[in-house]
């Protein structure tokens, strides 16, 4: 016979929505002293458990979200700025400008060595013994 699920009673319930305005999953579940793995499976064994966490985290998110909007309202730059790159899709944009000469004069005495490379490999290879494979298959 199997072993009971575990189950959280409604004050746990409540506790979970308090919880993860602080902390994730892997901590609630420390917190209730159960494995973490236990905890995702209440979790989806439980909707009321899951909705108590994302509405947690939400009030959480809200919370913080307004000072954010608070601060940049009352003239915080660094508030403003992390507020527009987060909720309006700005970007911080940086060009690299390169006033050196752009010429390729290597790639011929590149190619030369690699295939010079190359050659010695396949004498070695031919030397100990070892055969190419079949490209074909």
């Amino acid at each position: 016979m199997g072993r009971q699920p575990i189950t959280l009673d409604d004050h746990q319930r409540s506790e979970v929505e308090t919880l993860a305005a602080l902390l994730n999953q892997e901590q609630i579940a420390d917190y209730f002293g159960i494995a973490r793995n236990t905890f995702r499976a209440i979790c989806e064994r439980d909707p009321e458990v899951l909705e108590h966490y994302k509405r947690g985290k939400a009030k959480a998110i809200a919370h913080v979200a307004h000072g954010l909007l608070q601060k940049a309202r009352a003239g915080c730059t660094t508030s403003s700025i992390f507020y527009l790159k987060t909720q309006a899709g700005w970007q911080e944009t940086s060009g690299i400008e390169h006033s050196g000469e752009t010429s390729v004069t290597h790639k011929g005495q590149a190619t030369d060595a690699l295939a010079k490379l190359l050659d010695q490999i396949a004498e070695r290879k031919q030397r100990i013994g070892v055969e190419a494979p079949d490209s074909t298959t």
